[in-house]
């Protein structure tokens, strides 16, 4: 959200509360007494840095209505890789080793083994090659630089020694199954004692560092799809709303005319993935059109609701907030459009709500204090 100004007090803290937030919200000053305000919440410009008090100016921007729907987060097709064996044979997985596991790159998930099997241990016999030509290579060598081999044969054994070396792995009981990049196993794809053949895919890697939100949108909103150009999400996990701006998300589709699901067109949106947003998850998703309308825009973290009414915090001196009972239109998830309570320029706290709401019903104010408005 954008914003006129901005008038923060940032900080934070751990400590429980009430108690706390009254030893701080006191302060020393006084002003006119017959113009001071029953109703102001104080609390000292120290306190609010301490509990991580911020505000912030109103002002009339850009905003849109959204529509709002569920959805889904999944991975994208091009972030998803296979981990294969290396080696015909029979897999032996880890213990532990299940959808969900977080993998390092170059990670050991299991091993598959030959022995036992027509053909044996491709490995084995690679090293039985290798051995042969080394000791052919150690017989030869004295006696090309005696003279008595010509160097052609030499080279013949020298390459055929080389070629052995590069087939030998250096182990004898089959290869490991190792995960070719950092991600999370989305799927087994054999099970424990399961045969393979060399090359064959053993699992599935995510590494989701990019995802897909699929939005399921009601074919009533048919006609304004071609308006949606982003989105705000908010995980079923999560109180926290999410924006494709901050995620370097984009629309990837136009499907208006595809209901793959009976009564829904699908709407998808690929984005980056910062580290906490989970695939598999559902959503509720708010899609937004291009803004064009002005109106005045408070962030949906400012407001609480109380025995069924908004209110909201706002900053009208160093030490002095005040409750206002807000009404608000349409809301894009992160922010809403505010209808009346509000005025343009005013500052609203929209972060460390709940101390400010503590100082309101601690009410220690200092005998004889007051403000001058």
């Amino acid at each position: 959200m954008s914003s006129c100004n901005h008038d923060n007090h940032s900080g934070h803290s751990h400590h429980s509360a009430e108690e706390e937030v009254s030893e701080h919200e006191t302060h020393d000053h006084s002003h006119d007494e017959n113009k001071s305000n029953p109703d102001e919440i104080v609390l000292s410009p120290e306190a609010a840095e301490k509990y991580g008090v911020k505000v912030q100016t109103i002002c009339r921007q850009p905003f849109s209505d959204a529509i709002k729907v569920s959805g889904s987060i999944t991975g994208t097709p091009d972030d998803v890789t296979a981990i294969v064996a290396k080696s015909s044979g029979i897999v032996s997985f880890n213990n532990g080793i299940s959808p969900g596991m977080k993998l390092r790159s170059g990670a050991t998930i299991g091993a598959v083994t030959s022995k036992g099997f027509a053909g044996g241990d491709a490995d084995e016999v690679a090293s039985v090659q290798y051995q042969s030509a080394k000791k052919e290579l150690d017989r030869i060598t004295p006696l090309y630089k005696e003279g008595i081999v010509s160097a052609k044969d030499y080279n013949a054994a020298l390459a055929a020694y080389e070629q052995a070396r590069a087939a030998y792995s250096g182990r004898t009981s089959g290869s490991s199954i190792v995960s070719p990049a950092n991600g999370v196993i989305t799927e087994l794809l054999v099970n424990q004692g399961a045969y393979v053949n060399a090359g064959e895919p053993v699992a599935t890697l995510s590494r989701n560092s990019h995802l897909l939100l699929k939005a399921d949108v009601p074919q009533k909103y048919h006609s304004r799809l071609s308006k949606v150009t982003t989105a705000n999400f908010r995980p079923s996990y999560s109180d926290e709303i999410y924006s494709m701006a901050e995620l370097n998300g984009k629309r990837t589709s136009s499907a208006e005319n595809i209901a793959v699901q009976p009564g829904y067109i699908p709407v998808y949106f690929a984005f980056d993935n910062n580290g906490t947003i989970v695939p598999g998850s559902s959503a509720e998703v708010y899609l937004q059109s291009a803004a064009t309308d002005s109106a005045l825009v408070i962030p949906s973290s400012a407001l609480t609701e109380q025995q069924g009414k908004l209110f909201a915090y706002v900053k009208i001196d160093d030490h002095g907030y005040e409750k206002r009972n807000v009404t608000v239109g349409i809301s894009n998830g992160k922010e809403v459009e505010l209808l009346s309570g509000i005025k343009e320029g005013e500052n609203v706290v929209t972060e460390g709500v709940i101390f400010v709401k503590l100082a309101e019903t601690s009410n220690v104010v200092p005998e004889g204090h007051s403000h001058n408005h």
